[in-house]
């Protein structure tokens, strides 16, 4: 998936990167657990799906991004329309930011109130990111006093564009989580074709601890549970020719027609282009 990397890195982590990836369906964050990151788009485009929200980014966008869990996707139509996505990326730890900025960021406790956000980049954000670029393709250029200015520049340029009160402030909301309520999550979210794996990947839980949370709130099962809300809204949308079903199928979050098509004759008792006409 990964087409060409190139990465600098100071004190051993990763602070800067260069991606170049094919196109992709969905795939999970690929940071650790304790990272907080920015990503400049320079190609293509995708959206993330967090567990409250749905967003999307092109070229000319950047993602900044507490450390949590969500998955970037790409619908059908960008897939077919772009070969590949081009990202520069910013990567935060705590460990480094404390040594950069000699604070401890458990004593301090900013918050905002997103765990992620689309930032449109220009002016001096754009700058930044050709000078980083310019590195990322020199690497012998990039010594260890270079690249922790260049980090300290970043956390400047962000904290003034989120209007964070300091610096400091900007740093520690990025490792204070906003949690989400579990419901909510799956309501949220009801509609996608994700599937359960997913689902518990995007509530922080292992399978098992999710399907025990699921059952004691909806009082069901996530199969049973999704099945049967897609459906009813399928057929509510099928009363109104206005949508195709082809439409229908994808909007309910089924992965295929044929596979609507088979799920809804089964809960039916017929198609639902019969079901339209009656």
């Amino acid at each position: 998936m990964i087409l060409d990397q190139k990465v600098l890195k100071y004190k051993g982590q990763i602070v800067f990167e260069k991606l170049e990836m094919s196109t992709f369906k969905r795939i999970p964050k690929l940071f650790q657990e304790n990272e907080a990151c920015f990503m400049f788009i320079e190609e293509g485009a995708f959206s993330i799906r967090t567990p409250d929200e749905f967003i999307s980014f092109k070229k000319g966008k950047g993602l900044l991004a507490k450390c949590f869990d969500y998955f970037f996707e790409t619908s059908k139509k960008q897939r077919d329309e772009i070969d590949s996505i081009e990202a520069i990326g910013v990567l935060l730890y705590p460990t480094i930011v404390e040594e950069l900025f000699q604070f401890d960021i458990a004593n301090h406790n900013h918050k905002v109130d997103y765990n992620a956000k689309s930032i449109q980049i220009d002016g001096l954000l754009n700058s930044f990111k050709e000078s980083i670029n310019i590195l990322l393709d020199n690497p012998e250029l990039a010594d260890e006093t270079l690249i922790k200015t260049k980090l300290k520049e970043f956390v400047l340029l962000m904290a003034k564009i989120v209007n964070a009160p300091t610096q400091l402030d900007f740093l520690s909301s990025m490792f204070q989580r906003n949690s989400s309520e579990f419901k909510k999550t799956i309501l949220n979210n009801l509609y996608s074709n994700l599937s359960i794996n997913e689902f518990a990947h995007l509530c922080g839980m292992s399978l098992s601890t999710f399907k025990r949370k699921f059952n004691d709130v909806f009082k069901d099962s996530p199969k049973k549970y999704f099945a049967k809300k897609k459906l009813e809204k399928a057929s509510k949308m099928l009363a109104s020719k206005e949508y195709r079903i082809s439409d229908v199928a994808y909007d309910c979050g089924f992965e295929s027609i044929s596979t609507f098509n088979r799920s809804f004759k089964n809960h039916f008792g017929k198609s639902p282009t019969e079901f339209r006409l009656n």
